[in-house]
């Protein structure tokens, strides 16, 4: 399959620059509710709240998106429940909040058990990946809402951390040291536009975009105390770096050539056409997650003895919040 005009995430009916004006408008009506325990709400990774003790608990929700219409056309969903657990708990751990449980939400058009009982088996593989319990839940039979078949897949997840190891971005400085991990995949996000790039007899293809998304807790517990920052890189791509502390800017100088990262990433930018900026904040390209660090030296010492690969991409710099990507290949900033 191949296409001679370029097709964007807008196009294939998804805006980010509305999704963030949303945020935008909704932030006043949001904190209109807070008591004097929240300390971050909307905007973050992931809603802090005080309890006793100097304890936080950190918590985030998600859904798996459009992915799950790929599943449902191989009628595979012993996968779909990782990927919506990662969603959900690689933004909670951007605060060093230890994942404590989760809570997933099925809604369909009719209940079927083997479907159900596949999407739980993946929910429960997912929370064992990243030391959580699942505690509870919800499936809601909807006819009239969902078509026979089809259904839709959201989870909860909450998160412990004392106040004093809290990662907030506050620790973030001028010439800290950016480190990549890589993605397993598309993970969760731009299958809107992925679903417009791949005909319905490619089921190998489907498979590979069906790659569940990547846990990170396993590899980040280790590293908190040598972190200064973290950025799961989910929705809006590359340019969720600066949600670590926007008061910077992070220069990215070696971005992953297409040759090191999953083959489903080159696959997709020749059917759509779009390079650079477009890409980077489209899907993750390779790269799942970031963190910052004053101690790049312990952190690849740590990372090399787990036989963990990563990139050294770049390095906070003065600035006002931007990705400014000066790499070989592209120039853009985002």
């Amino acid at each position: 399959m191949s296409i001679s005009n370029i097709i964007t995430y807008k196009d294939a009916g998804v805006d980010i620059r509305t999704a963030d004006e949303f945020v935008e408008r909704i932030k006043d009506k949001v904190k209109s509710t807070y008591d004097d325990r929240v300390m971050q709400g909307v905007g973050g990774f992931a809603a802090l709240y005080k309890m006793p003790g100097g304890k936080l608990l950190a918590s985030g929700t998600d859904s798996v998106g459009t992915k799950v219409k790929l599943a449902q056309a191989l009628n595979k969903h012993d996968t779909i429940g990782i990927d919506v657990v990662a969603m959900c708990v690689n933004d909670v751990i951007c605060t060093g909040a230890r994942p404590l449980f989760f809570l997933d939400y099925i809604g369909t058009g009719k209940l079927t058990l083997d479907t159900t009982v596949a999407l739980v088996d993946g929910v429960v593989a997912g929370c064992k990946g990243s030391e959580l319990a699942l505690i509870g839940g919800e499936t809601a039979e909807m006819p009239g809402v969902y078509p026979e078949g089809e259904y839709d897949l959201a989870g909860f997840c909450v998160g412990e951390v004392d106040e004093k190891d809290l990662i907030d971005g506050s620790c973030v400085k001028e010439g800290d040291t950016l480190i990549a991990l890589p993605s397993s995949g598309l993970h969760s996000n731009g299958f809107s536009l992925v679903r417009k790039l791949i005909n319905p007899e490619e089921t190998d293809l489907m498979e590979e975009a069906l790659t569940p998304t990547r846990l990170y807790w396993p590899v980040i517990k280790d590293l908190l105390p040598l972190v200064s920052g973290l950025a799961n890189i989910t929705g809006g791509g590359i340019g969720n770096v600066p949600r670590m502390n926007s008061a910077f800017d992070y220069k990215i100088e070696y971005l992953p050539e297409m040759d090191e990262i999953p083959p489903i990433f080159a696959k997709m930018a020749d059917r759509c056409g779009m390079e650079g900026k477009d890409l980077y904040e489209t899907w993750n390209m390779g790269i799942g997650f970031v963190i910052a660090t004053s101690e790049p030296e312990k952190v690849a010492m740590r990372l090399n003895a787990d036989k963990e690969p990563f990139w050294t991409i770049g390095r906070v710099e003065k600035g006002q919040g931007r990705v400014v990507v000066r790499s070989m290949k592209y120039s853009f900033e985002c």
